[in-house]
């Protein structure tokens, strides 16, 4: 099976995430298929793109058979992997037609990361959204929420290991749109689309431009200038290669039991019963 589909409608066109079995995990196949789509649908296709994904949840996240492993890595290549990254989310931003994110169950560190480059992003409400369990890696996400929530948010987001917030603080902390029943995503999500189409596709492209330049000039794009670097430097931070060393002995569930436990929402809200 394909990694991508691309499912059109009248008023949009569907890119949908197709590794189920691994929880759409991001694989290199994945990503360079999601970067055609991208580019495909920029000529093609209806007047809105939306992002969704089959199976249980949203994303898992980058996936770790290819990226997870022990041993010092290559600093300039893993850089350079994590700017191509950031630059096909990047490209939903500059992308000339509006994108949607319609987000379900579990959305898991780089899979949050590029809803924050969407459009507009709709949750499920048993929608949940997450850190990276294992802190083997920093500086990446959470910069690029900023934008949305405020660098408290995203600080108090990082910081806690394994992180998470459910669909209704993501819309109060300004990371989503709107939530919606989890059975009724995809049918909220295309009569949004159904009314946005009404605008002429060029009145859309310069409205998208416009927004973006005032987002830019408040610092979006520059927040993102050297996140890349940072993230690949902790990488080959002492403490994060012994992590990966006994990730490699012992497997991933050994250690994610080490850093497992309540959200911050949820370790705060505890002190009000």
């Amino acid at each position: 099976m394909s990694e991508i589909l691309i499912e059109h409608k009248e008023t949009i066109s569907w890119i949908v995430l197709n590794r189920p079995e691994v929880a759409n995990a991001l694989s290199g196949a994945l990503l360079d298929r999601f970067s055609a789509a991208l580019e495909e649908l920029k000529a093609g296709g209806a007047p809105v793109v939306g992002i969704r994904a089959n199976g249980k949840g949203f994303c898992a996240g980058m996936d770790l058979s290819q990226y997870g492993g022990a041993g010092a890595n290559d600093p300039v290549a893993d850089a350079d992997r994590l700017s191509a990254n950031l630059a096909r989310w990047l490209a939903m931003w500059e992308h000339p037609k509006p994108v949607i994110a319609a987000v379900h169950g579990y959305c898991a560190g780089v899979g949050g990361q590029m809803c924050a480059f969407a459009d507009i992003t709709v949750v499920a409400d048993d929608a949940r959204i997450s850190e990276p369990g294992i802190p083997i890696g920093g500086g990446l996400i959470a910069p690029s929420w900023v934008a949305h929530v405020g660098p408290k948010r995203a600080k108090e987001f990082a910081f806690v290991p394994g992180n998470s917030i459910d669909a209704e603080t993501a819309v109060v902390w300004g990371w989503a749109n709107h939530v919606v029943p989890a059975g009724r995503l995809v049918e909220a999500v295309e009569a949004l689309a159904a009314r946005i189409a009404l605008i002429p596709a060029d009145v859309l492209r310069v409205k998208k431009q416009s927004i973006n330049r005032a987002a830019e000039a408040a610092g979006f794009r520059q927040a993102l200038g050297a996140i890349a670097e940072s993230d690949a430097l902790l990488h080959l931070a002492p403490s994060v290669l012994a992590i990966r060393e006994r990730m490699a002995k012992e497997g991933l569930k050994a250690v994610l039991a080490d850093y497992r436990g309540p959200s911050s929402t949820a370790l705060m809200n505890s002190f009000k019963e």
